[in-house]
């Protein structure tokens, strides 16, 4: 479930690139679910060919998705085919790291791959034609040359690494369960009108569109570079999509390796990095897998690697919290990602909780998270050796920003004694924190949007434009920073 500033950040995403009618209808989307074409009109009172227009924008940027759905006609056993509009928030969101996606194909494939990936992020789903069309025109433009040929090289390697994808049909169909095709056509109907919520219509349309040749790469199987892919790329209509999912994938092992070189060093960023690239298990998102042997090869292949002791390897994959299991092939080593990012995510909590508490607060939400169970007042006092009056204040701050959560207990002797147990509830606690990021995000991009504004009234006062672009480019950079922390919280 979204939150509303969530929402909020994605509407104002497509309303800063596409303009207020194209935001509206998304708006419309994110807000109501999935919706036919009849309702939108209805609900955002717009035309029916602003709104028609308007899918059409979103869907070239994959930021819909249309699919077909059974639905019965009045009461009667006729069943007609209705088409279906969903918003698809993930995606909308990744509009925020386009530059980093650019930066990680022009590190990987090259300057070429780059420009060519640029197109498909600016225009949205293209053929190779119209991409080496425009590329073509952009080399004129500036002075050099670029054959198809060549181009079709480079978009080879783009789709060969799994950057770019061929887009699945247009409209998957959502077809009823085999159960429900051996009763009547009436009972389908009657069950096929409620489907259920907008994450059941996305994970069907998901099955439906992973049985179309782009779907395979979802699934992350080897796409081979021959004549019939090659065929493929320059077949007039097909179209190409960016895959969002790689990369993904890409900025999740980054921040891996990141967090690994700051806990424990630059060589175990080395290797963990060397493990990731000759990871065996490409179909597990979660965990990375490869033998000693290729783990070395790949180190040794690193700067720094060289001087690395077979010893030194193997106790930096234990400190990595590597467990080991035996294939037919070897004996594998084996580190679960997500254990990674979870600490990375506890970081960045104790982090906010020190930049906006102070020094005390911290050690009290440290101690805490670190705890399975419940604690008493009076122990977390004597363990952070902070007075009990303090702690108390700090825990019911904490509490009432909802960074923690608080249970009474009546303890009987005597007399009765109330003590208060406190814990930190760290599903409630994300979606709290992922809401403040969110909410944060909004802002900049609403800060950014105003001082561009700015810039264009001040085209005549070159000192007011400077001054303007270098408090723009601050905050773009700071949105940027908020960006990796909310992937902790929402992709990964």
């Amino acid at each position: 479930m979204v939150s509303q500033h969530g929402l909020k950040l994605a509407a104002r995403l497509i309303t800063s690139h596409f303009g207020d009618l194209v935001g509206k209808v998304c708006e419309c989307l994110l807000r109501r679910g999935t919706l036919s074409l009849l309702e939108i009109i209805r609900f955002t009172e717009l035309s029916s060919s602003q709104v028609k227009n308007s899918i059409l924008v979103l869907i070239q940027h994959s930021c819909v998705q249309a699919f077909s759905i059974p639905r019965p006609v009045a009461s009667g056993a006729e069943i007609r085919t209705v088409t279906q509009y969903m918003a698809l928030f993930d995606n909308i969101l990744h509009r925020l790291r386009f530059s980093k996606f650019l930066s990680i194909v022009q590190t990987d494939l090259g300057l070429q791959c780059r420009n060519l990936l640029e197109g498909l992020l600016q225009h949205g789903r293209l053929t190779f034609e119209q991409l080496a069309e425009r590329e073509v025109s952009k080399k004129q433009f500036e002075g050099s040359t670029s054959s198809q040929d060549s181009l079709r090289v480079e978009f080879d390697r783009l789709v060969h690494a799994r950057y770019v994808e061929r887009c699945p049909k247009p409209e998957p169909f959502v077809s009823p369960p085999v159960e429900d095709k051996l009763t009547s056509a009436r009972k389908r109907g009657a069950n096929l009108v409620n489907i259920g919520t907008d994450e059941v219509l996305e994970s069907k349309t998901s099955d439906r569109i992973s049985d179309v040749p782009g779907g395979h790469k979802r699934k992350h199987e080897a796409l081979e570079i021959d004549k019939e892919t090659e065929a493929v790329i320059v077949e007039s209509g097909v179209l190409w999509r960016v895959n969002f999912e790689k990369f993904v994938q890409c900025l999740k092992k980054k921040a891996c390796v990141a967090n690994a070189r700051l806990r424990l060093g630059l060589d175990a960023g080395i290797i963990l990095e060397a493990m990731i690239e000759s990871n065996t298990t490409q179909g597990n998102k979660n965990s990375v897998q490869s033998s000693l042997e290729n783990i070395i090869e790949a180190v040794r292949g690193k700067p720094g690697g060289i001087s690395m002791t077979l010893e030194h390897v193997r106790v930096i994959l234990e400190k990595l919290g590597s467990s080991l299991s035996s294939e037919e092939s070897g004996v594998l080593y084996e580190i679960d990602l997500k254990a990674i990012i979870r600490i990375c995510q506890t970081d960045e909590v104790e982090a906010l909780v020190l930049k906006k508490y102070g020094e005390v607060a911290y050690r009290i939400f440290r101690f805490l998270a670190k705890q399975a169970v419940v604690q008493e007042t009076d122990h977390i006092s004597d363990v952070t050796l902070i007075e009990k009056k303090i702690t108390q204040g700090i825990l019911v701050k904490l509490w009432k920003d909802d960074y923690l959560e608080m249970k009474k207990a009546i303890a009987q002797g005597s007399g009765q004694t109330q003590h208060f147990l406190w814990s930190v509830n760290w599903d409630e606690l994300w979606e709290h924190i992922l809401d403040d990021m969110y909410h944060a995000a909004l802002n900049l991009s609403q800060k950014i949007s105003h001082i561009l504004e700015q810039e264009q009234e001040a085209l005549q006062d070159k000192a007011k434009r400077q001054r303007l672009q270098k408090g723009r480019l601050t905050l773009e950079f700071s949105l940027l920073k908020l960006d990796d922390a909310l992937m902790l919280f929402h992709d990964f």
